[in-house]
């Protein structure tokens, strides 16, 4: 709800369409959102319990295959937009020369200067510690890139035109969604534009997590039910 007023009331009388997909929420929320005339809904059905990355994958294609403009901005639900210049500024990026497919972070917040240098700094000791107890012998679990390589699908764009032209959707393997698309636009020499989180960080809010601890799915005192309140809070 919180998301959707701060977007409605920056869109205003503007044509813009907004498109919601249900994911099977089974609870109040359907209703609210089958109250709201200024969006297009999708509800979707799912009848066995699945993955969640993969769930929001699915809605997305779904939502992809009725979208009828040249781009899309992908939002989460814990994604809060303060300054609606953001769409605009997004889509400047993809003038020049190379063919733009994607607009995007590969953070999913602003950590600061020191906190991401100590992140990557930790992740990178990490990466290298493994590989080399796995090339040794030692039973060691699977390295992880030490660095981000992805768009985030909290806030990003995308050329809906590419995907079509070469007949792709988001949920292309059992990774998050738009990975692999990520992935295949790069091979196929289309840029992907990645933004800094100080830059996008400017324009909106989002919370990690914010979806599952709106839900329930984190205990009351855990750190992201606590900073989805505070967020929450100081809007």
């Amino acid at each position: 709800r919180t998301c959707l007023e701060r977007l409605r009331a920056g869109v205003g009388d503007t044509p813009v369409p907004v498109y919601v997909v249900d994911n099977h929420s089974c609870d109040a929320s359907t209703d609210y959102l089958r109250s709201l005339d200024w969006i297009t809904l999708i509800e979707r059905y799912t009848p066995m319990k699945e993955a969640g990355h993969l769930a929001h994958g699915r809605a997305l294609d779904l939502a992809l295959e009725r979208i009828d403009t040249d781009y899309v901005f992908l939002l989460h639900t814990d994604t809060f937009i303060h300054d609606f210049r953001v769409f605009e500024r997004m889509m400047s990026r993809c003038a020049g020369p190379q063919t733009t497919a994607a607009v995007g972070c590969l953070e999913q917040l602003d950590r600061g200067a020191l906190r991401t240098g100590w992140r990557l700094a930790s992740r990178f000791c990490k990466h290298y510690t493994r590989r080399g107890l796995r090339a040794l012998g030692y039973k060691a679990r699977e390295p992880k890139p030490w660095r981000e390589e992805h768009l985030k699908s909290f806030c990003t764009l995308w050329d809906v035109r590419l995907i079509r032209q070469h007949g792709l959707r988001l949920q292309l393997d059992q990774r998050n969604p738009g990975y692999a698309l990520q992935e295949r636009m790069a091979a196929l020499g289309y840029r992907i534009d990645c933004v800094s989180p100080a830059w996008l960080f400017r324009f909106l809010d989002h919370v990690q997590g914010g979806t599952v601890a709106a839900r329930g799915g984190y205990a009351s005192d855990h750190r992201r039910t606590r900073e989805y309140q505070q967020r929450l809070s100081g809007l």
